[in-house]
């Protein structure tokens, strides 16, 4: 999508909205204010350094992992375990709940808070066997009917020996595979990192929604500075080139909607940050709810094939 796009694609659907004539009592008008804080939030272009900024929220040691929405989110969860083949990773966690009056499957990367934690599951890097359990959650939602919530943050996919051996590239791809072949409504949201295959491998989603100061990218600005200029600590002026907070990639289409957080960052108001990630899974959710299973499918699709294609 070229610069500019995306204002230009908000500003038609606020367009056609304002022109229907619709009954009371129909949600028009949260549809017209939510378009309206999204052409906001393309229009206000992030300088370098509040890039930067969103970086370093997105790493922040108090920021809300998926487990502590899944606390706030989630009733009744039931924790699911192992990938039926070889061992339990960690660093995915997977199972069933319920959002609001519906059932749903829940498929995240966890990072965890002190360093014994971290060191177990892998700074939320994930082996093989990690996405293999994703895809078992997958089927079961698949199987069953629920939808499917994956939330997003991780660096990457763990980049060790034994995680290549094991077959690391095609678990990747399998998941996105996996996803893609789902008839049922998916959502990811992106609640922090959202780092390359590790990160999509989730995110093959009908909606990707993507917190406000969460970043999304197909390399750490760390990563992009060592290869480019062999300096790591040149990350500052990889991440001005590369652009990874929400806002561009909204404009980019990479992502289909920012979600809103607490002055400040999620960090510093977790119960609130909750909040309003929850309601904007339910509307997600609610958006999907009328569209058949094939179309679903089929739609989705043809979001991705769509991404990177420039006129």
């Amino acid at each position: 999508m070229a610069p500019g796009e995306a204002e230009l694609r908000l500003r038609e659907r606020l367009a056609k909205l304002r022109n229907l004539q619709l009954l009371g009592g129909s949600r028009l008008q949260g549809e017209l204010e939510k378009l309206e804080r999204q052409l906001q939030r393309v229009q206000a272009e992030p300088t370098d350094d509040e890039i930067w900024t969103s970086i370093e929220l997105a790493r922040h040691d108090e920021r809300p992992y998926t487990l502590d929405y899944v606390q706030r989110l989630i009733e009744d969860w039931v924790e699911l375990h192992g990938d039926r083949s070889r061992a339990d990773d960690a660093a995915i966690v997977a199972g069933l709940g319920r959002f609001g009056d519906r059932t749903v499957v829940v498929v995240g990367q966890q990072k965890g808070r002190d360093i014994q934690e971290r060191v177990h599951r892998t700074f939320g890097m994930a082996h093989p066997e990690g996405y293999r359990k994703a895809m078992r959650a997958m089927e079961l939602a698949d199987r069953f009917g629920f939808p499917l919530l994956t939330f997003v943050d991780t660096a990457g996919a763990y980049p060790g020996v034994a995680a290549e051996q094991h077959g690391q590239g095609g678990a990747i791809a399998r998941s996105q595979a996996r996803m893609s072949r789902l008839t049922v409504p998916a959502v990811a949201c992106i609640i922090g990192e959202g780092g390359s295959g590790g990160a999509v491998a989730l995110a093959v989603s009908d909606r990707v929604l993507m917190q406000e100061n969460a970043i999304y990218s197909v390399i750490t600005p760390e990563g992009c500075a060592a290869i480019l200029w062999r300096d790591a600590s040149a990350a500052k002026k990889a991440a001005a080139a590369f652009k990874p907070d929400a806002a561009h990639c909204l404009e980019l289409g990479v992502v289909d909607a920012i979600v809103p957080e607490p002055d400040g960052g999620a960090q510093v108001d977790p119960d609130g940050a909750a909040r309003l990630l929850g309601d904007s899974l339910g509307e997600a959710l609610e958006e999907l709810d009328t569209v058949p299973p094939d179309e679903l499918r089929r739609l989705r699709r043809a979001k991705f094939r769509a991404i990177g294609v420039f006129a």
